[in-house]
């Protein structure tokens, strides 16, 4: 689904280098309208006259008179943010010292690019504050982590914005790793119950009690273990959303009771005679066959009809493989602010473009982890890119294995804590995958009980 000209979003360019003007708006031109200033007052008329307000600013601080001071830059700044508070603003400048940086975005920038630059990050860059914004063709929605140009990823986007604030049920359906979860969280962002909390339940992490106990609480004494009154994911979901990941390994009796509270909202704690009513809205989530699933007897019909009033597809990475380039320069500037980034030989740019990602985002997401973690700043042959793609581990191949190691070693930015941490968030996440999410056969798989591993879950992702 390309942009023609007319949905081209705008982009104000202010520089008073004509050169780097010349090469930005040439270079794109394709995908936005560009508009461009050169300094202060033109910038200022310019700005004035526009009835609809620019989707994105890249703004030079260093404007004649002052090139040599970020005042001028600085005003415009402040003169977009007056006239056009949705136009989300980035800088492009070499005065990029914290005090300038620290400036420019209490002024209002979202971003400060530093020149030079190369023109591959300018476009990335560009790219993700339009998805923070919500794209250009509808003005709102607030879209975010969703990367890419491909027909079915801006198909993706519309659709999120399109039934964000319905009141009904979702069904989001795809592989594992292609990003359900992203998905319903700017389901939630995108929506009037954005400021409300937004919950996720793993269906198959729980077991019995258990989990319907997460979902509806407990009172004390209600079961084994039950030493106080607890909330379920209902109560604490309020008036927000709540995700139902996995929700194909929900067991039959649960599915029953889940069927109730969407229907009128009631549900009952266990141990509790006193029935309790939700307003939250249900999200639910499966990378299985959920109509093998209700043919085989394991899923309800009716619940199935009941969670899908509205359905979405999240595209797999193999439909959408021209996307890969824009992954790849996204997660890199994340990476980027930890490390030296990496860069490809031309082989291996090839190996990236040519390979199909079973994994889906996920794994390229962890190829670039990975690869960051082991070559920091250096340039990756495809004879190493090819290593990661084949997973950590090669078992039955001590000798590939002795060589990645090797080569690690021998590099000057090597940190053994930081590969020990890519090696054991690979490994839980590779368990937590082959068991569907279950944390405890996850834990029994990696040799450590069910608590050691939450608390490495935990500390992994930076909650301790």
């Amino acid at each position: 689904m390309s942009l023609n000209s007319e949905k081209k979003p705008t982009l104000l360019l202010v520089d008073d280098d004509a050169i780097i003007a010349d090469s930005l708006e040439y270079v794109l031109s394709d995908e936005y309208q560009v508009e461009r200033a050169t300094d202060r007052s033109s910038s200022f008329a310019l700005i004035d006259s526009m009835e609809v307000s620019p989707t994105l600013a890249l703004i030079d601080l260093g404007l004649p008179p002052n090139t040599h001071r970020p005042d001028e830059g600085l005003a415009v700044i402040r003169k977009i943010a007056q006239m056009h508070p949705s136009t989300r603003v980035l800088v492009l400048s070499g005065q990029d010292n914290k005090k300038h940086v620290f400036q420019a975005r209490e002024d209002g920038a979202v971003d400060f690019i530093s020149k030079p630059c190369d023109i591959a990050e300018i476009k990335v860059r560009l790219k993700k504050q339009i998805i923070a914004g919500g794209g250009s063709d509808t003005g709102h929605g607030d879209v975010e982590g969703i990367v890419g140009s491909s027909e079915e990823i801006e198909l993706l986007r519309m659709q999120i914005r399109q039934i964000a604030d319905s009141p009904y049920p979702v069904l989001i359906e795809g592989e594992s790793g292609s990003g359900k979860e992203v998905t319903a969280r700017n389901l939630h962002r995108c929506s009037s119950r954005k400021l409300e909390p937004f919950l996720t339940l793993n269906c198959a992490a729980f077991n019995g009690e258990l989990l319907e106990s997460q979902l509806f609480g407990h009172v004390k004494g209600a079961f084994t273990g039950a030493t106080d009154t607890k909330k379920g994911f209902f109560e604490e979901a309020s008036a927000g959303t709540l995700l139902l990941d996995e929700v194909a390994d929900l067991p039959l009796d649960l599915q029953a009771k889940l069927l109730r509270v969407l229907e009128d909202g009631e549900f009952y704690r266990l141990g509790e005679t006193q029935p309790r009513h939700s307003s939250a809205r249900v999200l639910a989530a499966t990378n299985k066959d959920i109509f093998a699933a209700i043919k085989s007897g394991q899923f309800r019909e009716d619940l199935y009809h009941r969670l899908s009033v509205l359905t979405v597809r999240v595209p797999s990475l193999k439909e959408r493989n021209g996307d890969k380039q824009e992954l790849l320069l996204y997660f890199m500037q994340q990476v980027a602010e930890e490390v030296a980034a990496f860069q490809f030989d031309e082989n291996a740019l090839k190996l990236w473009n040519d390979y199909t990602f079973p994994g889906n985002v996920r794994e390229l997401r962890n190829i670039i982890i990975r690869l960051s973690a082991k070559y920091p700043g250096q340039t990756i042959k495809a004879e190493v890119l090819q290593r990661e793609m084949s997973g950590l581990q090669r078992h039955n191949d001590t000798a590939a294995s002795d060589s990645w190691l090797t080569e690690a070693l021998q590099d000057s930015g090597f940190r053994l804590d930081r590969l020990l941490k890519t090696v054991e968030k690979e490994a839980i996440e590779h368990a937590l995958r082959k068991h569907d999410g279950n944390v405890s056969k996850a834990a029994e798989m990696l040799g450590i009980n069910r608590t050691t591993l939450y608390g490495r879950m935990d500390r992994l992702e930076g909650k301790e």
